[in-house]
């Protein structure tokens, strides 16, 4: 099913202390406002109004950097004026259904996403909402009532609606008044909206102790996978050769469709493995034309960049060079540096090592180069 998305993410989060607006925080690692528009992202929104105050816009740029779909809307004085920039930004058709969701809330997922959109089926819209577990008091002078619990429901967002509808809505919504989300706005406009189950996960993040708890959450959600590579040239002939993304002299090069440097190949498949992204073959084709003779270090960065675009990050690269020669140790720290310099990390996570097979096989016959490496990677579970 179509859909859009507006991310609300204009507030100053003042509550939250921690100096940045609360949206633009880190939480293991990450912005807090990229949590929430990768899992859109991912579960198909066909573009993303993300609502920035005028102060922040570079910073979110930054942060949702490589991220499909996003524009960035500036956003208003309140929520209510800030949803209705980002309805106003997008190009949905009327009938197209918005998921409106705050970025303080960071673990949406798509299964959180699919029930929305489900609910939509049998009303003008649909909520994420939770039963009251908690006991209510309410002070009254010296004493506390306890209402009854009964029926109550604790609102979440992402809040599903058509888009004409929810427009229509807030432009019938009384001047002056403040509501609380969308669903009371749509409510009060005669539209009916249907109860999806939430999630405690999906709480919001308000107050510094929350964003305590999330830090101990974030790691709970997240699961390191391992990948593994290879990669074998052909010697041919030549005068220099490229080995995990430096050039070495030497009098025969590795034979292939692009440069042929085995040890970026050999990390490039070890990435996407870890990932369950294919390998190197199926995003850059031999039978394509414009590969032939291209640096590998783009295809690393495009394996990184398939890692960040599903909310991960590359812990550590581990490769090792299979051959009688040329000599790496003494390229070895060089070669460290350029794959630690394509995939943002520091050097002391990348290992670049040598072996040979002792004269047996194609790499001790010097017919070719081999190359193995592996990758692990951090990721949503």
């Amino acid at each position: 099913m179509d859909f859009s998305a507006v991310l609300v993410a204009a507030g100053s989060g003042s509550r939250a202390g921690g100096g940045l607006p609360k949206a633009w925080r880190p939480l293991a690692g990450r912005p807090l406002a990229r949590w929430s528009a990768e899992a859109l992202a991912q579960a198909g929104a066909r573009e993303i109004a993300v609502v920035v105050a005028a102060d922040m816009m570079e910073t979110a740029r930054a942060a949702l950097t490589g991220l499909p779909g996003c524009r960035f809307v500036l956003g208003g004085a309140t929520r209510a004026l800030s949803v209705q920039a980002g309805l106003s930004a997008l190009t949905a058709t009327p009938d197209e259904l918005v998921l409106v969701h705050d970025a303080a809330r960071p673990f949406l997922n798509g299964s959180h996403i699919a029930r929305l959109l489900e609910a939509c089926a049998e009303a003008d819209g649909a909520i994420l909402a939770l039963p009251m577990a908690d006991t209510i008091k309410q002070p009254l002078e010296s004493r506390l009532l306890t209402p009854s619990r009964e029926g109550l429901w604790r609102a979440q967002t992402p809040q599903a609606f058509r888009r004409g509808a929810l427009s229509a809505a807030y432009a019938a919504w009384p001047e002056g008044e403040e509501p609380t989300d969308d669903a009371q706005v749509a409510s009060r406009h005669g539209l009916s909206v249907a109860l999806a189950a939430g999630d405690p996960m999906l709480m919001k993040l308000t107050y510094p102790e929350d964003f305590d708890m999330a830090e101990r959450l974030a790691g709970a959600a997240r699961i390191t996978r391992t990948g593994m590579g290879y990669d074998a040239h052909r010697w041919g002939p030549g005068e220099a050769v490229w080995l995990c993304g430096v050039r070495i002299d030497h009098d025969q090069t590795l034979i292939g469709h692009s440069d042929a440097d085995a040890g970026l190949h050999a990390i490039t498949d070890a990435i996407l493995g870890a990932i369950g992204d294919g390998d190197i073959g199926e995003h850059f084709p031999p039978s394509d034309p414009q590969w032939r003779g291209a640096p590998s270090d783009r295809f690393l960065a495009h394996a990184a960049e398939r890692v960040r675009a599903r909310g991960g990050r590359i812990l550590n690269v581990d490769v090792t060079l299979i051959c009688e020669r040329p000599k790496i140790r003494p390229h070895r720290d060089a070669m460290r540096a350029r794959i630690a310099e394509i995939l943002d990390l520091p050097p002391e996570r990348v290992s670049v090592k040598a072996t040979t097979t002792e004269g047996m096989g194609f790499t001790g016959r010097q017919e070719g180069l081999a190359a193995q490496a592996v990758a692990n990677v951090e990721a949503p579970a």
